[in-house]
């Protein structure tokens, strides 16, 4: 065969995969209003940077080579924003992207090339789950794991060390692999319309009987409100490139780098001579913390993380004077700020992401507990309070704690309060601190008592939780005017980033479960 005839194979090669599964199934691709899996790569990334890998595989069953191009997986690096990345993509229009041996081996070749050279993961997910027959019987559920099921096989498929930061995109129906993937990830969106299961209810309707849909187990608000598996939602597919092309911005390119910095916008900072008029004078009055975090950190800076999900807690990404800062903060206007177990989960979840990433964590307080009773408990209120604990105690950035207001029993531990490791700490004047907030305290201790006595001693108990005795003891490092936080807080990161670690943590949380 001479060296044009050779030429005019390869290209009919590449040719037949870049066609994906053909017209017709592109067609009913865009005829969903979804995107095929090249076309969301050219969206995701810079223009001309991707670099593919695996173009010309299929399936290792001679009968199905010509019914897989690249096996319904597209893998190779690109750039983001001129920062390099990993990237893959299902290809629904073959087979629904169905996974099997040919398809797992790009797949963990792109994950262990990222955490080698350090880049990030983008996965654009959509799969119809595991292919059959190439999966069935004892052989095909045995190659799929590899030889063995050694550890350079079936456990970089189940494990995420957290070196660099994997972001997963779900763009349609999400079955197996897009669930796995997701629950390894760091940071998670889902396209409204799209669904996320383990297994799909058609799959399901056999094997159990059951009745109900993939919406019913796996829709967008299922896991933005309820499991918490996903971080953010996103209106559409151009939505989502733009939500994870945000998150990308604060993140290190892997664990051995530092969040980039930029410049803080004009006007940043300039809410702070009003934040007071923020918080009511009367303590028993609720707020929105989003207010008193939007006049503090740099202007449109923040960047919500699980956003509907643990509501009575704000965990967010932002910028104060250029620098990245994980922000842990309560949030009075539900439940008056009182903690339940989704909170807790969140709560761990941002620890780990932003330990694993060197992102210093600033927390403001204002919660007078945890919510407990039967449905808490029912719940393991008290391990997910351990948990959280056991977390924090083992958070290695920098951390910052600013009382805002109440800062009550062991919920003001777990918001890394007085005696549990802050690096900074200060309080406002509004703010208080006890076993417990005065009010419960006193039906506990005085609640046989008229009332008129019984609000006396109220006031007394109030008058007991003022911060001040702790500044005089230094268990709080000052007590500071509200309108000067984003300038001590511009202090503390500028001493981080200015000592011999410049705030780079030991990343004990990066081996901590993805999903809780």
């Amino acid at each position: 065969m001479g060296f044009d005839d050779m030429l005019d194979e390869l290209n009919e090669r590449r040719s037949r995969a870049l066609a994906q599964g053909g017209p017709e199934k592109v067609q009913k691709q865009h005829d969903k209003n979804r995107l095929t899996a090249r076309e969301r790569i050219e969206r995701m990334l810079d223009p001309d940077s991707f670099f593919e890998f695996g173009m010309l595989a299929c399936s290792d069953r001679p009968e199905m080579a010509a019914k897989t191009p690249a096996d319904g997986i597209v893998t190779g690096f690109g750039m983001i924003n001129g920062c390099q990345v990993g990237i893959v993509a299902n290809d629904f229009t073959v087979l629904a992207s169905s996974n099997a041996r040919v398809y797992t081996k790009k797949a963990k070749y792109i994950r262990e090339q990222v955490t080698e050279k350090g880049f990030p993961l983008v996965w654009l997910g959509e799969s119809g789950g595991g292919r059959l027959p190439d999966l069935q019987g004892a052989r095909g559920i045995a190659s799929l794991a590899g030889e063995g099921g050694s550890d350079r096989w079936v456990f970089s498929q189940y494990s995420h060390s957290r070196e660099t930061p994997w972001i997963m995109g779900i763009m349609g129906p999400g079955n197996g692999v897009p669930m796995w993937q997701a629950c390894l990830s760091d940071f998670v969106v889902q396209v409204k319309g799209s669904t996320l299961s383990v297994s799909s209810a058609r799959a399901l309707k056999k094997s159990i009987a059951a009745t109900y849909t993939d919406e019913d187990m796996g829709a967008w608000h299922i896991h933005a409100e309820q499991t918490g598996l996903i971080d953010r939602a996103a209106a559409d597919e151009s939505e989502c490139f733009s939500i994870i092309k945000d998150f990308l911005s604060y993140m290190p390119a892997n664990q051995k780098s530092m969040p980039p910095r930029r410049l803080a916008p004009e006007g940043s900072g300039q809410a702070m001579k009003n934040i007071l008029d923020i918080l009511p004078e009367k303590r028993t009055r609720t707020y929105d913390m989003y207010k008193i975090i939007r006049a503090i950190v740099d202007r449109d800076s923040v960047f919500d993380l699980k956003p509907d999900f643990g509501k009575t807690l704000i965990t967010c990404l932002a910028r104060i004077d250029g620098y990245v800062v994980g922000v842990i903060a309560n949030q009075p206007l539900v439940n008056v700020a009182s903690m339940d177990t989704d909170a807790l989960e969140k709560m761990m979840s941002f620890l780990c992401l932003c330990d694993s990433f060197n992102i210093p964590l600033l927390f403001l307080h204002d919660t007078p507990g945890f919510l407990v009773g039967k449905e808490a408990e029912l719940k393991k209120v008290g391990a997910k309070v351990t948990n959280a604990l056991h977390a924090l105690a083992q958070v290695t950035v920098p951390k910052i704690s600013v009382i805002i207001r109440k800062s009550y029993g062991q919920a003001g531990g777990n918001m890394c309060g007085p005696g549990t490791g802050p690096d900074f700490i200060v309080s406002w004047p509004t703010g208080e601190g006890g076993f417990l907030a005065p009010e419960a305290a006193a039906d506990v201790v005085y609640g046989n008592l008229p009332d008129e006595k019984r609000r006396d001693l109220t006031v007394e108990m109030l008058r007991d939780s003022s911060m001040y005795p702790l500044a005089q003891e230094f268990f709080i490092h000052d007590v500071i005017d509200p309108r000067q936080t984003r300038k001590y807080l511009c202090n503390c990161l500028q001493l981080i980033r200015n000592s011999e670690t410049q705030g780079m943590g030991r990343h004990l949380l990066a081996n901590w479960p993805t999903k809780f």
